[in-house]
């Protein structure tokens, strides 16, 4: 007989070929074969983000730096290219920290739910909305990478379990931050900030983020994938590369020394965030057919 936490691996199992179907149902089911620099992005970013560091704010600086999708596609790539790797990360930080189910359960919910009202927004939203709003987020991201470098963030306590008006407060701030995270922002950096706050260890971060993202993603990335805005191509190279890329950062490497590598983050998320701002403001007032179209390479 199934416990609690065994019906949880079974609902992610349930994710996880929903998500397959909407890929292979929805448009651009024929993407044509990745690149290797592709995959090579994939397996990075999801090594490091089972390390830490997050994929969603990496991820868009290459995608900047290299022209590599429209703007406007970059939170629905975000969001079908690495849900699969982050199904199999919720697998892992599930089984490994024993986060009280309850609260566990709810925080996910929550996370659901604000991930698929915001993807059915952000999914039809012009380019130079979408270019705003992730210019925003970037910087946001930036600036939680400074303040954990800086170790200005709170110090969080020792609870696996919230209750009373904490838990409600971790369900509507995970609410929030589900909506945001289809916009590219990411959830392990105010996912941590939001645990710490409620006096949770800073390690229960891991399997309410991986969770939350395992059941939130393959909802938002339908309604991308429903709404053709997502590019087929870079999100096939993010997903088989992430794969092995979560293995190895889980069951090989385990731990690094990340300071130095989020001061490179802050670095290349700030130029990323103000490239988008940039590109927003040389939009500004041009019709649709007069914006230049990135080169996909």
């Amino acid at each position: 007989m199934l416990n609690a936490r065994g019906w949880l691996f079974v609902a992610l199992g349930v994710f996880t070929l929903f998500l397959v179907w909407a890929w292979f149902r929805g448009k651009g089911r024929a993407p044509g074969v990745p690149s290797i620099f592709e995959l090579f992005l994939g397996m990075i970013t999801n090594f490091f983000d089972t390390l830490g560091i997050g994929s969603f704010a990496p991820t868009t600086s290459v995608f900047k730096f290299r022209h590599m999708v429209p703007d406007e596609k970059i939170p629905g790539t975000l969001n079908v290219g690495h849900a699969l790797p982050t199904l199999l990360e919720a697998f892992l930080f599930i089984a490994i920290v024993q986060v009280d189910i309850v609260t566990l359960v709810l925080m996910m919910a929550a996370a659901v739910v604000g991930a698929w009202f915001g993807s059915g927004i952000v999914a039809h939203w012009p380019r130079r909305r979408v270019q705003i709003g992730m210019g925003i987020a970037l910087l946001a991201a930036a600036s939680y990478f400074l303040m954990q470098n800086l170790n200005l963030l709170p110090a969080g306590g020792t609870a696996l379990i919230l209750q009373h008006w904490r838990l409600w407060a971790g369900v509507f701030g995970s609410l929030i931050l589900g909506a945001l995270m289809t916009l590219g922002i990411g959830l392990y950096g105010p996912c941590m900030i939001l645990v710490s706050l409620l006096g949770m260890d800073p390690k229960a971060a891991f399997p309410i983020m991986m969770g939350s993202c395992a059941f939130l993603m393959p909802v938002a990335s339908a309604r991308f994938i429903q709404a053709g805005s997502y590019s087929p191509r870079v999100s096939l190279g993010l997903a088989l590369g992430g794969l092995p890329g979560v293995l190895i950062a889980a069951f090989i490497v385990k731990s690094l020394p990340l300071t130095a590598m989020r001061w490179l983050v802050v670095v290349a998320v700030v130029y990323a965030a103000f490239a988008m701002l940039r590109s927003a403001i040389q939009d500004r007032g041009l019709p649709a057919a007069a914006v230049p179209e990135p080169k996909l390479y």
